[in-house]
Order: structure tokens, then C-alpha cells, then sequence
């Protein structure tokens, strides 16, 4: 007789629990499709590579299913949420570490209240976030000092419009009282929206058992680098469905990086110059697949996430995958508007299974 979840859960331990990942507000994430990417993945491997993790929503999946996994992303504030979440076995922030994250700091820097000030934040904001990054300097664990910045960039998207930053309209909303009635987050403070969702990053770290890793490199270059991965994962940008991810999202890179040799360009202050991830431009990006294929051959499958609106087309891909894999394709059809991508309703999603 097959035992119940609870039963299992009682008579094996730990070993059956799922560990949750806090929600994601993130273009394209594969939150409602990681369980499809997974089911239609090869089981019997045991190190699994997300090369684009972005919010490492599929890399915590696969780490909630005993699997090893290797998490690489080229933004750095992406990097910190693999720091935290994937890499991270049982470290987390305590009492003492909030304390010392709001309290107030002589030595703080000014870079977000010079450079955000009515932009994104009213003054009290942009000089709280300055005091706040100044602080995480002090923790004395570089895990805990990659949760607290993966929770304000949590908060941080809750509080601005749109949950991005390729916008000037989140002050004006925010003053709003029809859409705070909508969206109360708008208008709430950042050290409230940072203390609600501390427990939740809390209680998502957790040990599987594995040596993960994270990475912020390019993924051409680190990918013949990386020994005994036997299935990774592509999800890059889908050049022609907002793939410019460093324009909705330069604020959180900045927080992260705390700029001092950028300059900060447009209405929105975006960095410059930007990274060069080489799958941006329709130029460059059969080049890119095809760099990418073929510093991948050494792995014995490879699972690519695609969109119906993107380019180079469907058929296209299949024949650059072609010249290197065998390659099946799965489909779901979007029922409705995810958040970016391409996610629209009636567009496909495609799952590329490749192997030897």
C-alpha cells in the first residue's frame, strides 16, 4: 500500500520535504512552468547546470529534488539570489543581523539618493537604501550578506510599479490612492516590505546534500570550464520578447554593485555601459546559439526554453541544435499574460529536449 505524503514525511524525515521558494516578480521567470521543464527532463542524472538562472527558480527546483545543481548568471544581483538560496545550505539572518542592517550608519554613501531621488524614490527611501547597503558591508557572512540584498531586491520589486525599473511612473502611482487601493506595496516603506519577507528567504534556505555552485560569469566561457554536468538548462534572453533584462532591471544591479565608475544615462538613470551578453541583438544571436551548442557538446543533454515570438524561429533553432544533438519538442500554450518573454496568450512556449 503507497504510503501518504504526511506518512512518508513521518517515517523517512526530512528526505520528502519540499522547501518553498518566496515568490517571484521577474520577466519571464519559469515559476508556473519549472514543473513542466522538470517533467519533461531527463530523471536518472544527478548534476544539473542552469546556465541564465535569472531568480534560480528552476535551479531551486531541481535542488528540492536532491539533485546537484550549478546555478550561472552574468548579472550580479541574479548571482546573489544562487548565493543565497542554491549555494546556501542552513545560513540565515537573525535577530542581531536586522538590527544591524537598520541601524544607522555614519559612513554611508549617497549614490542612490543623488541618483534616485524622484526618480524612483523619495528622498527618506533613497537615503534608507544607501544606509542599508552601507550596513550589509558589516555582516560577517558572505551568505547572509547575499540574503539581505536578494530580500530588499524582493522588496524593492514589490514596491515599484511593475515590479521593474524601465519606468518613471512609480512615484506618481505611489501617490495615487486608486492604484495603492490595487497595490498597498506601492506605497509602504521599504524597511516594513524587508521585515514581511525575511522569514520567508529564512525559511527557504535548506541543505539537500549536494555541493551546489554559483557563478556570475559569461556562459560560453564557463561552461567547458564545468566537469560531471550531465544535463543544463538555457534559458536565455528571447531576443525579440524584451530581452534587454539589464534595462528593466539596472536599479537592482546598481543597489548590488553600488556603482562608482558608471555613468547614469536616460530618464530612468540607467548604468553605462551595460554588459554585453551577446543574446540581445538580432546581429548576434545565431552567433551566440551557435558558441554556445558547440562549448556545450561535452554534456549529454541539454534542455533550451524557447518562445513562439522569438528569433531566430523555431525551425531555425532546430537546426542549429541539430548539428550537434537530437532534439524533441515539447509545447504549452500560454492561457494567459505572464510577465514578459513573449508570454502572451495564444503564444507557445517550447521546451527543447536534446541528447546524444
Amino acid at each position: 500500500m503507497l504510503l501518504s505524503q504526511q506518512a512518508q514525511t513521518t517515517l523517512f524525515g526530512e528526505a520528502f520535504k519540499t522547501h518553498k521558494l518566496p515568490k517571484t516578480q521577474y520577466l519571464g521567470s519559469k515559476e508556473r512552468l519549472v514543473k513542466w521543464i522538470f517533467d519533461n527532463a531527463p530523471k536518472e542524472i544527478e548534476t544539473f547546470f542552469d546556465a541564465f538562472s535569472g531568480t534560480s527558480v528552476v535551479g531551486y527546483y531541481f535542488k528540492n529534488k536532491e539533485k546537484r545543481v550549478i546555478v550561472n548568471d552574468f548579472l550580479r544581483f541574479n548571482f546573489h539570489i544562487g548565493k543565497a538560496l542554491i549555494e546556501n545550505k542552513n545560513v540565515t539572518l537573525d535577530d542581531g543581523d536586522i538590527a544591524l542592517l537598520l541601524s544607522e550608519n555614519k559612513k554611508t554613501g549617497s549614490l542612490i539618493e543623488d541618483t534616485f531621488t524622484e526618480v524612483f524614490f523619495e528622498r527618506d527611501q533613497a537615503h534608507f537604501l544607501d544606509n542599508f547597503r552601507a550596513n550589509i558591508n558589516l555582516l560577517d557572512n558572505e551568505y547572509k550578506k547575499s540574503l539581505a540584498l536578494v530580500i530588499m531586491n524582493r522588496a524593492l520589486t514589490r514596491k515599484v510599479l511593475l515590479g521593474h525599473f524601465a519606468h518613471l511612473s512609480a512615484l506618481r502611482y505611489s501617490k495615487d490612492p486608486k492604484r495603492v487601493q490595487r497595490n498597498p506595496t506601492i506605497a509602504r516603506p521599504l524597511r516594513d516590505l524587508f521585515l514581511e519577507l525575511v522569514p520567508e528567504y529564512n525559511n527557504a534556505v535548506f541543505d539537500n546534500e549536494k555541493d551546489n555552485e554559483v557563478y556570475c560569469e559569461d556562459t560560453i566561457r564557463l561552461i567547458p570550464k564545468l566537469e560531471n554536468v550531465d544535463l543544463v538548462y538555457f534559458d536565455p534572453p528571447y531576443c525579440g520578447c524584451h530581452p534587454d533584462y539589464q534595462a528593466f532591471y539596472h536599479f537592482l544591479e546598481t543597489f548590488v554593485e553600488y556603482w562608482e565608475d558608471k555613468e547614469f544615462v536616460n530618464g530612468t538613470k540607467q548604468y553605462f555601459p551595460k554588459k554585453e551578453s551577446g543574446f540581445v541583438r538580432k546581429e548576434e544571436i545565431a552567433i551566440s546559439f551557435q558558441n554556445l551548442f558547440s562549448a556545450s557538446v561535452h554534456i549529454p543533454y541539454w534542455l533550451i526554453s524557447y518562445n513562439s515570438e522569438s528569433y531566430p524561429e523555431k525551425e531555425t533553432m532546430i537546426d542549429l541544435i541539430e548539428q550537434h544533438k537530437k532534439v524533441k519538442v515539447f509545447e504549452h500554450e500560454y492561457q494567459n499574460h505572464y510577465g514578459g518573454k513573449g508570454s502572451k496568450k495564444g503564444t507557445k512556449e517550447y521546451l527543447f529536449y536534446c541528447h546524444e
